[in-house]
């Protein structure tokens, strides 16, 4: 069986943690690279309920997106985050987070957003090689590609501003990229689907022309973690992979 140590410098591979943004905290956070692991329970984030499942599941590893914590001071019970490194090691449970450096990989988080959208030829037009440029096979109405994406990212409901154009190039954020807007509308696209969009930024894309489409920060991130659950079950075909069943936090009154 492999270790903790080897999945993780198989997912370097893949994500390389010198490739993460320079705020982030990645990699092994939890636990000892020593460690064997039979099963590992993957999730965007790790929640409370993630490492129940974890231990109720008898998993080895949590492979989260989200960083378990940043600037981490106590681990303590009184500190939430302290708490849930407490509770994972309590249970001989290791953490492993791949964040930014899993935005900006081939196949990462916006490869993945780029192809659950449909978009062909997706390439990064940004200096940090984080968000993705593709285009769809042919143009359509807004409203189409609103429930395309609705659909296809199982959104609870979608946030936008209607530039006044069809969709046919298309850039995609996955996460909190709104503070990409201008780079992103130098590129020529029509529309930016993106997450955690702010007042400002939906006003400045009215302004710009640009469809504006905020799909939510779970929906635009949470589609990578199939694709780890395949990487991993391609280079340890013996490891038993679950996704844990945690979904999007926030709810919609409509």
């Amino acid at each position: 069986m492999p270790t903790v140590g080897e999945i993780f410098d198989f997912l370097n591979t893949k994500a390389p943690v010198e490739t993460k943004l320079d705020f982030d905290n990645v990699g092994l956070l939890v636990g000892s690279r020593d460690w064997p692991v039979t099963s590992v329970l993957l999730a965007l984030e790790i929640t409370g309920g993630v490492i129940a499942e974890a231990a109720e599941r008898k998993a080895g590893l949590v492979l989260s997106h989200h960083p378990l914590f940043f600037d981490l001071k106590a681990v303590s019970s009184e500190v939430p985050q302290g708490k849930k490194a407490m509770d994972l090691l309590a249970s001989g449970i290791a953490a492993i987070c791949m964040h930014t450096n899993l935005d900006a990989a081939d196949g990462g988080v916006n490869d993945a957003l780029a192809a659950a959208l449909g978009l062909g030829d997706a390439r990064p037009y940004e200096p940090e090689h984080i968000c993705r440029l593709g285009a769809l096979p042919e143009a359509m109405p807004l409203d189409m590609f609103l429930r395309r994406t609705k659909e296809r990212l199982g959104c609870a409901g979608l946030r936008y501003v209607d530039g006044g154009r069809p969709v046919c190039l298309v850039a995609v954020g996955g996460g909190s990229c709104g503070s990409m807007l201008e780079e992103t509308s130098e590129t020529g696209c029509d529309t930016f689907v993106t997450a955690d969009v702010k007042h400002d930024q939906f006003l400045r894309a009215k302004e710009l022309g640009l469809n504006l489409i905020d799909a939510g920060h779970f929906n635009t991130e949470n589609v990578v973690i199939p694709v780890l659950r395949d990487w991993l079950a391609g280079q340890f075909p013996a490891l038993e992979l679950r996704i844990a069943a945690h979904g999007q936090p926030e709810k919609y009154y409509v």
